[in-house]
């Protein structure tokens, strides 16, 4: 499930929820305010792995 991100529009608050892409679009509540006046925000994914190293990482 991946993990989107909100605002609340009454308290400002930035929050993450780990939701199925099928609930996207039903309210989401604040979970500082109880609020359901909440906006999903742009965000960015990240990736982890290792780095293949160069013959320059090697040294002489």
């Amino acid at each position: 499930m991946p993990i989107f991100e909100y605002r609340c529009n009454d308290c400002t608050t930035d929050f993450e929820v780990l939701q199925r892409t099928s609930d996207v679009d039903t309210s989401t509540e604040c979970p500082r305010c109880g609020a359901e006046n909440t906006i999903k925000r742009f965000s960015t994914f990240a990736t982890s792995g290792s780095q293949k190293e160069t013959a320059s990482d090697n040294g002489p």
